[in-house]
């Protein structure tokens, strides 16, 4: 925004004058050093400090972040990227005019060039960063623990069968609910015919809309459970070998009929503990979008930042609380 970059100019002005003086003895006003003088009047560094602070804790807050993760996490490809990625989003999305352009880095990311938005991303992905060993260190070993017993299994082997939604794209919602529909009927009359015996491979070769494994009787052979759509995996784990589901299981695919063939042993927890942290991290993430902020207070407060000026310290909590009711609200 043109005001902040005002503010940033401002701010290397008062700089300036009070390190420097520029040569000249500096002047003071009620006991403050005058940053910049008028014809009629005098602006002191102090006076200019509490206009800005309050309105303008962000900067600090960037300031001090830059200060703690600059050097820790130091820029790699990952971060270039990261960066390059979220840049041709945004080109992507408001066209190649350059005008345009610059209209949304000032009036949505607060910016004047590409440069001053990579700085900002590139903190940004710091940050991110910083909450996710953050939150993957305050991971418990109950909670490791308790993930491996409820969710880490051994490879898995099924087949399936699967029944597609046929309906064109432009098709009206009645059309698209009617083709799920038969669909979905589809499958429940292939279920009927292995409840009355019918072989599952004869009935993938007969039916399943997946080219790649209805000749081979719908056989997916070994897979890591994760591997697969979260519907398709909680049916496969509730069945037991050579068990079929009773009912059509939906996922973006369609409708599948699944039949489990085979489990192998699942590893030690010692294997799979820094991939199951991985896992609890992400889940948190997704599930809690206030904790990234929570996280961030967090590092600071381990950083033992000190506020000599109480009303500043008010400021970054009441920044900090409104940033965090906002995630609570678009959870």
């Amino acid at each position: 925004m043109k005001k902040r970059k005002y503010l940033i100019y401002l701010t290397i002005l008062v700089t300036l004058l009070i390190t420097t003086g520029c040569g000249k003895k500096i002047e003071v006003k009620n006991g403050s050093k005058v940053a910049v003088s008028m014809k009629d009047n005098k602006f002191t560094a102090t006076e200019y400090y509490e206009k800005i602070k309050e309105n303008n804790i962000s900067i600090l807050i960037d300031m001090i972040d830059h200060s703690l993760f600059d050097k820790k996490y130091k820029s790699d490809t990952d971060e270039k990227k990261y960066i390059d990625d979220q840049i041709n989003q945004i080109k992507s999305y408001y066209g190649q005019d350059e005008n345009t352009y610059k209209s949304v880095l000032q009036q949505y990311f607060g910016v004047e060039t590409e440069d001053e938005l990579r700085n900002k991303l590139s903190l940004e992905y710091k940050r991110n960063k910083a909450v996710e060993d953050y939150v993957k260190k305050e991971i418990s070993d109950n909670e490791i623990k308790k993930y491996y017993d409820e969710n880490i299994m051994g490879q898995v082997s099924a087949s399936h069968i699967l029944i597609t939604v046929d309906v064109k794209e432009d098709a009206s919602s009645e059309e698209k609910e009617k083709a799920d529909q038969e669909a979905k009927q589809t499958a429940k009359n292939i279920i009927k015919e292995l409840n009355e015996g019918k072989k599952f491979a004869s009935l993938a070769k007969k039916y399943s809309k997946d080219s790649t494994t209805a000749t081979n009787g719908g056989n997916l052979g070994y897979f890591d459970i994760d591997s697969m759509t979260e519907e398709f995996a909680n049916a496969v784990k509730s069945l037991k070998k050579d068990e079929y589901t009773k009912e059509p299981i939906k996922t973006e695919y369609g409708y599948h009929i699944i039949l489990k063939t085979g489990e192998k042993d699942k590893p030690k927890l010692s294997k799979v503990k820094d991939d199951i942290k991985e896992k609890i991290k992400t889940k948190k993430l997704d599930e809690t979008k206030e904790l990234h902020y929570e996280a961030l207070k967090k590092i600071r407060e381990k950083n033992k930042i000190k506020w000599n000026d109480d009303s500043l310290k008010k400021a970054y909590n009441e920044y900090m609380d409104k940033l965090i009711d906002n995630a609570k609200k678009n959870s």
